[in-house]
């Protein structure tokens, strides 16, 4: 039975996309569509982390075992996002400090894990963006169980492929298709352009309910109804 099953790297990332794609938040992604949003107990270790984007680069591991994690991060480059998956594991952790400093060294836009890490303050100290599901002081070690690299996982209740696009930032973690990135980015910004002039009439004492035509709809339906209650009540006197 084969234990590692390694897959080639996906394309490395598009800088350019990347840059656009780090200039919204995850909530704007939100906004758009419903799919590709990992549970909200996978976290950012910063509550202020700012947005990353990266190329997703997937590790299943199994159990205590750390050795696939190692490898890969021989191979990761800047612009990648490692996405692991902990094959239902929560008790584990398998980033600390070293592994942060490594993953930082080789340029990750961050680490995502559906299980625990370690170490926090190291983690924070070395400026590497993760997100995960809590920590844990029992860590893994070099226990050759085996894992996949480079082949799709479950993270966060979410199926990730390498070479997906991974967008993070304090309010969670989305994934997409890489052909639908720009057109997000650019639905997106557009967006943050419009709320971005929300928040500044709300400032002159508008009503939010008067700009978003909220008040307009209610009242709509309110009169509509007020209408038909009266034809009924015309039909019986």
């Amino acid at each position: 039975m084969q234990k590692y099953r390694i897959d080639s790297m996906p394309a490395p990332a598009d800088t350019a996309l990347l840059a656009e794609l780090e200039k919204i938040e995850t909530a704007s992604v939100g906004h758009l569509r419903y799919t590709g949003f990992m549970h909200g107990d996978i976290q950012s270790l910063d509550r202020g982390q700012k947005t990353r984007a990266g190329v997703a680069v997937t590790l299943a591991l199994p159990a205590v075992c750390s050795t696939l994690l190692h490898y890969a991060l021989s191979h990761v480059r800047p612009g990648d996002m490692l996405v692991i998956d902990r094959l239902g594991d929560g008790k584990h952790a398998c980033l600390g400090g070293a592994v942060a400093r490594a993953a930082k060294q080789a340029g990750l836009a961050g680490v995502v894990i559906d299980g625990p890490c370690t170490d926090v303050a190291e983690i924070l100290a070395e400026g590497l963006p993760v997100w995960c599901r809590g920590v844990s002081p029992v860590t893994t070690r070099q226990a050759e169980l085996g894992g996949t690299f480079n082949r799709p996982v479950s993270c966060g209740g979410v199926p990730v492929l390498p070479g997906d696009i991974v967008l993070a930032d304090a309010s969670g973690v989305v994934a997409f298709p890489a052909d639908e990135a720009w057109e997000i980015a650019t639905e997106c910004i557009a967006r943050e352009i419009r709320v971005a002039r929300t928040m500044e009439r709300l400032l002159t004492g508008e009503k939010l309910g008067d700009i978003t035509r909220a008040v307009e709809k209610v009242n709509s339906h309110l009169a509509i109804k007020a209408q038909r209650h009266e034809q009924k009540g015309g039909k019986h006197g």
